[in-house]
């Protein structure tokens, strides 16, 4: 998408193709119609930019103290380096706009897609294509109210706190000085009170503009005819509130609203301007000066703007959202007009030149938009549903003695059939290896007389139509699990399937089909490593955790030999659609939740991947899937990092956990290396015994495989995919 940004050093001006925002929980996806150019802050902004260091360092004195501070804890080497890192580097702009709701995180259910909805926040409501928004900084915007209009909402909310903060009653009259845009919405504000007001500005433009929406009076900040309009509006006593709503450097607004001001008036600061109180002037009317921050309650709060949490209306009558909403039902039902304030609407495209001429003068104006394409020119972030679990009546496991074995079919009798899972069953008590099928006869012979099968055979029906099989091992390449999945599964067979579930989504849902068609849900991906005893120790160790955490999982999983199936892509997926799901279900059972997005990034041509994992609680894992590395190196390590807490795990044969100044280490022989496929397949034999629960839940396989499969989307979008709920 693009985005208008500016360099802080240098003062370049540039709109920018930068990633598309994921809906995160919280918030909406916002595309935007209209923003708003603030032409009092965000010029102010620009024209500190273009400023020399020194002038920069004039204008904001509060951040040269807090470099001062930087020197004198870190030195000077250092501190240097980090202003000119934090200068020279690219800042947004925009706080205010309107905009059509794309994408709905979790959490959110007052809005849908395709709502109209006004923006706030200079962290996102910026002019940008898309903006995700948390929940506390939109509002849906009035039928009827024009989009255009409707970008007023944020600065017409700061106006409306102004005026809160003022606290007029009818009748009063008040004094407004500076009428920039702020300043003409305080007086539109104002005169819907029923307040008459009195307006300063050197510009008789602005002045006019104010006149015609119903302030008595306006004038030039030192015209006589400004003071004599006061002293007849209120009998010689002065006003009631002065609203400081002018920028600049000069100190003559505040000395003026304390001569119109009446004994113990009120002085409200909007605006940006210095406040060099007059002591004697302010001292002897007793007058009552206040700040106005921002749109409102909740500002800067970021409990409030970022975690969604509202102030209880019986104690704060009104947020920032709650200004947000009143500003915009203003406008609706006409109490306030802005089409009056727009000079010009721009293309966004035109982004830069338009600054430009603002800021050098050659455009004079109170309000400007910009409108963006009504076509969507910049990619939708692509979402992917994951898919729903629906099932069917279910139907009642068969009946089993106490004493009755376990029979189990193997279908395929691969090397990791033979190496990782058979060992763990042959002479297991309680288990009886049935029947083994393989399409040639040859492996299924071998099979059977090294694990003791009762029977050998190359005919999978057969085997789906025997009664007596109570669950069946999908062990075969990965492009028939899907396939095979769904035949045992509506032949009423339990079924545990090595990974990966499905190669793409089709098969996915043909596997969720057969569920629902024959309300058999028992279903088991052979993602081990979450049984791994090392690992599950380690995570007891740890403890339950009450903050987002951190993981990263480093996965040196090397080249394959010339001729490997798994380099099939065409017929077997990629390598990491094949494996990938491990380390996924790994990371979501430390977190203990599903990821609902996926960002994937690749070198062109190389299988090495980088995959980050965002949760519902704002935990992030990270993996890294590498196939250069050294073949010395350990294949898996992992860290975990919550709460003060360091979970670290060393391919299996090493684990330690820190925090609170303790350190638990546990550890096993190389030798000894288990990555839980033994504990995964009692849990899963277990299961079928007793008709309980699967080991995990078929929602969370689910989705781990529908993140996996996420992957290949983000690598070809350049941008994170989110995992939508149900569709």
């Amino acid at each position: 998408m693009k985005q208008v940004v500016q360099n802080y050093r240098s003062g370049e001006l540039a709109v920018l193709d930068v990633p598309v925002p994921e809906c995160k929980p919280g918030g909406v996806l916002v595309r935007t119609v209209y923003s708003l150019i603030s032409t009092g802050t965000e010029l102010m902004k620009v024209s500190e930019a273009g400023m020399s260091m020194l002038g920069k360092a004039r204008s904001r004195p509060d951040q040269v103290a807090k470099v001062a501070q930087s020197v004198a804890v870190n030195g000077l080497p250092a501190t240097y380096r980090k202003v000119l890192g934090k200068l020279d580097s690219y800042t947004p702009l925009g706080y205010s706009l309107c905009g059509v709701v794309e994408q709905v995180g979790s959490g959110v259910d007052d809005v849908k897609t395709g709502d109209l909805v006004a923006c706030a926040g200079n962290e996102h409501a910026l002019h940008a294509e898309w903006n995700w928004v948390p929940k506390n900084l939109y509002a849906r915007v009035p039928e009827g109210l024009a989009p255009q209009h409707a970008s007023f909402g944020t600065v017409g909310s700061i106006a409306l706190q102004g005026v809160r903060r003022g606290e007029p009653q009818l009748g009063d009259v008040a004094l407004v000085i500076g009428l920039g845009l702020i300043g003409q919405l305080v007086a539109q504000l104002l005169t819907a009170a029923g307040v008459r007001l009195v307006g300063v500005d050197p510009d008789p433009v602005r002045c006019e503009l104010a006149r015609r929406q119903g302030a008595a009076a306006c004038g030039d900040p030192g015209s006589a005819a400004v003071e004599g309009a006061v002293a007849a509006l209120t009998d010689g006593h002065g006003v009631d509130q002065v609203y400081l709503a002018a920028g600049g450097g000069s100190n003559q607004p505040v000395e003026l609203a304390a001569r119109l001001s009446r004994d113990r008036g009120r002085v409200v600061d909007i605006g940006k301007c210095p406040l060099d109180l007059p002591w004697n002037a302010y001292y002897e009317k007793e007058l009552d000066v206040r700040f106005s921050r921002s749109y409102g309650p909740g500002r800067y709060d970021p409990q409030y703007e970022l975690e969604g949490h509202d102030y209880p209306i019986g104690y704060v009558r009104w947020t920032e959202r709650r200004n947000l909403a009143c500003f915009l039902d203003l406008l609706a039902r006409g109490r306030v007009d802005v089409a009056p304030l727009v000079s010009h609407t721009a293309d966004f495209e035109d982004a830069v030149e338009t600054y430009r001429r603002l800021e050098g003068g050659e455009q004079k104006a109170v309000a400007v938009l910009f409108r963006y394409p009504e076509r969507e020119e910049s990619v939708r972030p692509p979402a992917v549903a994951v898919p729903a679990v629906r099932r069917g009546p279910r139907a009642p496991a068969p009946a089993r003695g106490a004493k009755s074995p376990v029979r189990l079919a193997f279908v395929g009798a691969g090397n990791y059939a033979t190496s990782m899972l058979l060992p763990h069953l042959a002479g297991r008590e309680g288990v009886e290896l049935s029947t083994v099928v393989t399409t040639t006869a040859l492996s299924a012979a071998n099979a059977q007389r090294k694990f003791g099968f009762a029977r050998a055979t190359t005919d999978l029906d057969s085997v789906l139509g025997d009664e007596s099989v109570d669950a069946v091992f999908v062990v075969t390449r990965h492009s028939s699990h899907a396939a095979l999945t769904r035949r045992a599964l509506l032949a009423g067979k339990a079924v545990f399937v090595e990974k990966p579930l499905a190669l793409d989504r089709d098969e996915l849902a043909g596997v969720l089909a057969a569920v629902e068609e024959s309300g058999n849900d028992r279903l088991q991906v052979g993602f081990n490593r979450r049984f791994a005893p090392l690992l599950r120790q380690a995570a007891n160790r740890f403890g339950v955790r009450t903050g987002p955490a951190s993981l990263r999982c480093l996965v040196n999983a090397g080249r394959l030999p010339h001729g490997s199936w798994y380099l099939r892509q065409g017929t077997e997926g990629s390598r990491f659609a094949g494996e990938g799901g491990h380390f996924i279900d790994t990371a979501s059972a430390l977190i203990g939740a599903d990821p609902v997005s996926v960002y994937a990034i690749a070198a062109p041509g190389d299988e090495d991947l980088q995959v980050v994992l965002r949760y519902p609680d704002g935990s992030t894992a990270t993996l890294s899937y590498v196939t250069t590395g050294a073949s010395g190196f350990p294949k898996e390590t992992l860290d975990l990092m919550a709460d003060g807490k360091v979970l670290r795990l060393d391919d299996f044969v090493r684990a330690s956990v820190y925090g609170s100044g303790r350190r638990w280490v546990g550890s096993r022989l190389p030798r000894a290396r288990d990555k839980g496929q033994n504990a995964e397949l009692a849990a899963f034999v277990g299961a079928v015994r007793s008709g309980g629960p699967m080991p995990v839940p078929l929602e969370s396989l689910v989705a781990t495989t529908a993140a996996t499969l996420a992957v290949r989307d983000s690598l070809a979008a350049g941008v994170p995919v989110t995992l939508a709920g149900p569709r």
